[in-house]
């Protein structure tokens, strides 16, 4: 199992509090410490498409009329943080956010 996610987020925090207390094993993927590649972004955007990025955030607020008006996979290139938190993946299993949804997915 991997969480996608940043170091500082409370929600990716969370997340992985509660799943290694479940007996998961989490690998934790840091976005902005080691940003995802194109081809790795592929399956995430097919899955969610572009309710990926987090249009709350103080970065999209910061963003470029160009960049917010570009494609899903440009924002999260260009801005790594951009992507709703946190995204975590196994096997062909994914869910976007920490909320009562995602948590029973992953039996939590």
């Amino acid at each position: 199992m991997i969480l996608y996610g940043i170091a500082t987020c409370d929600s990716c925090k969370k997340a992985r509090k509660a799943l290694e207390g479940a007996g998961r094993d989490v690998t934790f993927r840091d976005i902005r410490a080691t940003p995802l590649t194109e081809a790795e972004w592929a399956p995430f955007i097919a899955e969610f498409g572009d309710a990926l990025v987090n249009r709350k955030s103080t970065t999209w607020r910061g963003l470029s009329d160009w960049l917010r008006e570009s494609e899903t996979e440009a924002q999260l290139l260009a801005q790594p943080t951009l992507m709703k938190r946190p995204l975590i993946a196994e096997d062909d299993k994914m869910t976007l956010g920490w909320d009562a949804k995602s948590q029973a997915v992953w039996g939590v």
